[in-house]
């Protein structure tokens, strides 16, 4: 990552001197007051002209087309664009017109913050706009945004599209990319309305641990991190499905808790090592109780995104309304393998992966085998809203063992558009068979799986206490977010999601430049043009370095010696 100034940066921070000189402080503490924005006198000005005779907005310059002594201006706020106009004999009303022909017309830039106080109007070519009567300073951009190129329909051709960019710069994305801000308004609607679901309910959203002494809750490998004053090691949550469930034995009806995750794993389309999840547990509920709850609740949801139940996601419609399709988990597999693995060892089910060529390794027992089988041969086939039910004990220590079928719990899973969004179970609220779960899980660590439980003895000595039955859920919001705006990577739903650390390329030093015949004194100036390492430099254009020199030394208005041509190209010797 350069450390050099642009011609561009330069001359901003140029005029950003230039304005503190006129006594203009580019970055005012005062709260300026807004009264309206771009969306709302776009969209009902023409409606109610009088609401909008006296409006003071704030927001970005975005465009500018200066005129003599009037100019247009676009103006993005948080809502949208709008259009206004500066009169110079309006804005300066007086004698001096410096914020006019100097603030305005000079020293402001593209992307610098300004709030205007004005009227709303309509001009000759019909466009609505605010006619501006005084214009504040808000914020100076000392660096420019990116040009963004769109045609006629505002698809971008040219812009600021590359994705490493537009995740690790979300500001910058956001702000020239404005239309996917939608994505992330439609996130908190699918939150809200979730929440509001609850609520209604009256079910209680709590708190619990992010650090926590234990990892539990799920089959993941977490993060860790040591406690300087307690001398111990803590660990990043991977769920809070054990805490949620104290609350339960503690006696609350119903609990549930929005938030993040986090997963030492790795990192693809629909995976990212820090998530936000939502776990419910339900007091005197199971799991077949909890598949109407999901119903109901998903279809609330996607109804306040979208005012329907049908949803595109790529290729597919997907319809949220239920009843949703139920399949077994043994059914899933024998329906789309032709496999009946219900009845299988550990042995027969290793023959089968290699059957169908299914990587697996000596750390997996029957559970996860199970669970590798499923997610190479049925997954990508559960399109519509699917529940994959009753699923082999081995796979979820912490459901409760199936009423009526040996060898299974009571557990389904939510699969849509190929992906699973939700995971729930009547949850096992018996102490003893909870013990030799966890202790199955242990025998699992011994064997090398990173991914097996520990074991939780205040979680143990918890349901001692007596839990009643419970019914338990948890959602990938991230994942339902992704479904519901019809994104195919969860970076796209995420504001900043975890990328790669920046490569920095390496700066060559004073003497680096000297030693090739570059007079110290013009090393900062070849910096700030850009070239930070020798390697950069004899990559260019030896003439167009030479006249970028002369002008740049003639726009700073530098006082120092030009050195010759010759001298120049011997540089790129």
């Amino acid at each position: 990552m350069s450390t050099a100034l642009s011609e561009q940066e330069i001359l901003r921070r140029k005029s950003l001197q230039e304005l503190r000189a006129l006594g203009i402080n580019p970055y005012p503490a005062e709260e300026y007051k807004v009264n309206a924005w771009a969306k709302d006198i776009n969209e009902n000005f023409n409606n109610n002209p009088e609401a909008y005779k006296e409006v003071t907005i704030a927001g970005r310059i975005m465009t500018r087309r200066i005129m003599g002594s009037a100019s247009f201006a676009e103006l993005q706020d948080s809502t949208g664009r709008i259009q206004v106009y500066l009169k110079r004999d309006d804005i300066c009303p007086g004698e001096d017109k410096t914020l006019y022909n100097t603030v305005f017309k000079k020293l402001l830039d593209i992307g610098d913050y300004i709030g205007v106080k004005g009227y709303v109007f309509i001009t000759q070519t019909g466009e609505i706009s605010v006619h501006v009567q005084e214009m504040t300073v808000l914020a100076k951009s000392l660096k420019p945004l990116p040009v963004v190129k769109r045609d006629d329909e505002g698809h971008i051709y040219d812009g600021f599209t590359d994705p490493e960019l537009r995740y690790r710069q979300r500001y910058v994305d956001l702000t020239v990319n404005p239309e996917y801000k939608q994505i992330f308004i439609n996130r908190s609607k699918v939150i809200s309305a979730m929440r509001g679901y609850f609520s209604a309910q009256g079910w209680m959203e709590v708190e619990t641990p992010i650090l926590q002494a234990v990892h539990g809750g799920a089959a993941a490998r977490p993060f860790k991190t040591h406690h300087n004053t307690l001398d111990m090691p803590l660990f990043l949550r991977i769920a809070n499905e054990l805490y949620l469930k104290r609350l339960i034995v503690a006696g609350f009806d119903g609990v549930y808790e929005f938030g993040k995750m986090f997963r030492n794993e790795g990192m693809d389309r629909t995976h990212n090592p820090e998530f936000t999840a939502m776990e419910i547990y339900v007091a005197y509920k199971d799991y077949v109780w909890m598949m109407a709850m999901v119903e109901e609740c998903l279809e609330t949801v996607t109804k306040a995104v979208h005012g329907k139940t049908t949803v595109q996601v790529g290729e597919n419609q997907i319809n949220f309304a239920g009843p949703y399709e139920k399949l077994s988990m043994y059914d899933s597999i024998l329906k789309y393998t032709g496999i009946d693995v219900s009845a299988m060892d550990e042995a027969g089910l290793r023959k089968v992966c290699a059957d169908l060529s299914i990587e697996v390794d000596d750390s997996m027992g029957k559970g996860k085998l199970i669970d590798e089988i499923f997610s190479a041969k049925v997954e990508a086939h559960l399109i519509q809203p699917t529940y994959i039910t009753d699923y082999p004990i081995e796979m979820t220590p912490l459901a409760k063992k199936h009423r009526s079928k040996d060898g299974l719990v009571e557990r389904f899973e939510l699969f849509v558009n190929g992906k699973e969004i939700a995971n729930a179970y009547s949850e096992l609220n018996d102490p003893i068979d909870q013990r030799e779960r966890f202790e199955e899980q242990l025998l699992l660590a011994g064997r090398g799986d990173e991914e097996a439980m520990a074991m939780d003895d205040d979680f143990l000595r918890a349901l001692e206490y007596g839990m009643p039955p419970t019914s338990g859920l948890g959602i990938g919001i991230d994942r339902l977010v992704m479904m519901l705006t019809n994104q195919s990577t969860i970076q796209e739903v995420l504001f900043f999601p975890q990328m790669r650390p920046e490569k920095k390329s390496k700066i060559s030093t004073l003497d680096d430049f000297v030693n090739i015949g570059v007079q110290p004194e013009w090393v900062p100036v070849l910096n700030k043009m850009g070239f930070n390492t020798i390697e950069e430099l004899k990559a260019a254009n030896p003439n167009k370095v030479y006249n970028d020199m002369g002008g740049m030394r003639k726009k700073l208005k530098l006082d120092i010696a030009m050195p010759s041509k010759e001298e120049v190209m011997k540089w790129f010797e």
